[in-house]
């Protein structure tokens, strides 16, 4: 059966055309890359916008230091494999300064702990435009921001503050200290992504697959037990589950769901058969209605 790529090609098209736009309006881009789908689709997009040249700026991962194991692995692997400079930053570093405060209790997180860090290597690298693969469809504060998203100087987004974007004009100018968020992909759901991946053939980790894994349920959440960073009450009993990652942050603020999708093709008709966002498996979001716009007001991408 011939596969429908009618939406997705035009997608594309329009990705390629904003990360060549970065590459032509800014002087030091970096592409943000957590080892997920959706930033290993942005480095595909990236090496067919300069293809055959190498892709021209770093890739930079701002480690919690509570990522998924396979994740990392992943990140190692491909930067090797495509000769790209890797930055890492490490979330640890800004706890041991001071300058952040590690969360306790049952909900504790490293994720939102990731501001101080990003802005913090932004400024040492002197960055002025951050690709990243945050959708519209993720989540309703994303849904209100521009492919082009200035920052001020203190890293700060202003909401109610945002430029045009009409006819495909992309603005990138900035005064001295602002930088720009760049989402190429702002426009493609998850499903999108899924079916680009499956098109392309793009190798991703392990843990968006099928796997068996030790998990706990919490608030009805299904959380891996695999390490010790995950808190666990002592009355959450430890089982065995077939569990996939639909999204892969945080092992503290990301849950599993049930799932026996092992490739490609069985999650794209997984996506397309399910009724709840990707999101709805990561706590972070539900601290309050506006958790994640509130972040993204104080600089979190």
């Amino acid at each position: 059966m011939t596969k429908d790529t009618s939406k997705v090609n035009p997608l594309e098209n329009e990705a390629i055309y904003i990360i060549r736009e970065v590459a032509a309006q800014f002087e030091k881009p970096v592409l943000l890359f957590s080892g997920g789908k959706d930033s290993i689709t942005l480095v595909r997009l990236a090496q067919k916008a300069f293809y055959p040249a190498k892709i021209p700026f770093p890739l930079m991962h701002i480690d919690t230091g509570h990522n998924f194991p396979e994740t990392i692995a992943f990140r190692d692997a491909l930067v090797k494999e495509l000769g790209l400079e890797l930055i890492v930053r490490n979330v640890q570093d800004s706890i041991d300064e001071g300058k952040v405060k590690e969360e306790s209790g049952r909900y504790a997180s490293r994720n939102s702990l990731q501001t101080t860090t990003l802005l913090d290597a932004i400024e040492e690298f002197k960055f002025d435009a951050c690709i990243g693969g945050a959708r519209r469809d993720e989540e309703k504060a994303r849904a209100k921001e521009r492919i082009f998203s200035v920052r001020d100087d203190f890293g700060q987004w202003d909401e109610k503050n945002q430029r045009p974007e009409l006819f495909d004009m992309l603005n990138g100018q900035i005064n001295l200290g602002q930088n720009v968020r760049v989402f190429p992909i702002s426009n493609w759901t998850e499903l999108d992504v899924w079916s680009y991946i499956e098109r392309e053939n793009i190798e991703i980790p392990s843990i968006y697959f099928a796997h068996t894994r030790e998990t706990f349920l919490r608030d009805g959440l299904i959380w891996s037990s695999d390490d010790e960073v995950v808190y666990r009450d002592e009355n959450e009993l430890v089982e065995e589950r077939l569990v996939r990652f639909r999204t892969v942050g945080d092992m503290s603020c990301t849950a599993a769901v049930l799932s026996d999708a092992a490739d490609i093709a069985s999650v794209v008709q997984e996506i397309r058969d399910s009724t709840i966002s990707e999101r709805g498996a990561r706590i972070d979001d539900k601290r309050s209605e506006a958790a994640m716009e509130k972040r993204k007001q104080q600089g979190y991408f």
